[in-house]
């Protein structure tokens, strides 16, 4: 992204797009008493956290018993039920649908089949989180002794299952995957760990593998993914387009400062248990009261909050393109070189 003398100035910023992730799939019910359970308790939390602010919901589903669904079935029951609580919400599914380990087992992501399954859902989400490019996904990394103290992240056996976790997301997946996505009117949301994945998005852009907007988290969750250094932080913004919407994502309580600096920057913001369940003082902290910590920042620095309306306006959704060339130009990346070309591309 470019910044210009009068970018950190918020009449000149986005409206403020705030994603809640309320349902914790790496935690179990007990760790938390925000975690809810049977279908009324997740739709309620959706219109909870709606009203506190928030205009995208990031999805994940439990069973009755508590244990995260694997079974499209109930997405599909929750995404019926969220349609008429929440109408105008942005209703993201979660990729990795359940990556929970069974009593014994490693955790692991579905198989390819499931994932992609997830765009014959029914009703339709407005989006699915697609990840780019195999990687390690030890969440238990940059946990420290405090952060797991009373959850199940605290018992060796679970830290075991999760510490090996890894993604399956090359190119046989994700070529797939997008297809599937875009061919059922889902809009993908990009996922990225670090800046070559970026990297490997403007590929497939650049190979017309996808034509649309690039909606985006920077995931610094460590373990495989970006860490905690502010400096891949702006390093990833700066190698972002300008037509791209980029959200923060972050681990506990580096949830707190990297999301204010997002929000200074015109960035926008994900928050809640699946990441974190603490304040800045390492006190328990609800989803609900992380996105107001939130509104609250970007009031002390005057940037607006977007409505429900906005933040699809801004996330362009049911918006697609008919080129590369249309795709690169709405994101702001520079043309393809053409045969013989010498210099720098650009549009004329």
């Amino acid at each position: 992204m470019f910044y210009t003398h009068d970018s950190l100035f918020p009449e000149n910023q986005e409206k403020l797009v705030i994603t809640a992730a309320p349902y914790g799939p790496g935690f179990v019910p007990s760790d938390s008493d925000d975690i809810p359970v049977t279908m009324d308790e997740q739709v309620q939390k959706a219109v909870d956290c709606y009203n506190a602010g928030a205009t995208v919901l990031h999805i994940h589903v439990r069973e009755d018993d508590g244990k995260g669904s694997k079974r499209l079935s109930k997405f599909e029951e929750m995404l019926g039920r969220l349609r008429t609580a929440v109408p105008k919400m942005i209703l993201q599914v979660g990729g990795s649908i359940s990556f929970a380990p069974e009593e014994g087992q490693e955790a692991v992501w579905p198989g390819n089949d499931a994932r992609h399954a997830l765009a014959l859902l029914e009703p339709k989400p407005d989006q699915v989180t697609i990840a780019i490019n195999t990687t390690s996904m030890n969440i238990t990394e940059l946990m420290s002794a405090r952060d797991v103290a009373g959850t199940s992240l605290g018992d060796p056996a679970m830290q075991a299952a999760y510490r090996d976790m890894w993604l399956e997301a090359g190119p046989t997946f994700y070529e797939t995957n997008l297809k599937a996505l875009c061919d059922n009117g889902i809009q993908p949301y990009f996922m990225l760990q670090h800046v070559h994945s970026l990297e490997t998005v403007e590929h497939i852009v650049r190979n017309g593998l996808y034509m649309g907007p690039l909606n985006l988290t920077y995931v610094a969750i460590g373990g495989g993914a970006a860490g905690r250094h502010p400096s891949d932080l702006i390093e990833f913004a700066l190698r972002t387009p300008d037509g791209a919407l980029l959200t923060n994502e972050s681990l506990m309580r580096s949830m707190h400062p990297t999301n204010a600096i997002a929000i200074a920057l015109g960035h926008h913001v994900r928050v809640g248990i699946e990441d974190n369940l603490y304040g800045p003082r390492h006190e328990r902290m609800t989803t609900v009261e992380q996105i107001q910590w939130c509104v609250k920042q970007a009031e002390h620095l005057g940037r607006d909050v977007a409505s429900a309306d906005e933040a699809r306006a801004l996330s362009k959704i049911g918006v697609t393109y008919n080129s590369v060339d249309e795709t690169l130009r709405n994101l702001g990346w520079a043309p393809n070189r053409k045969p013989g070309q010498r210099g720098r591309p650009m549009w004329s």
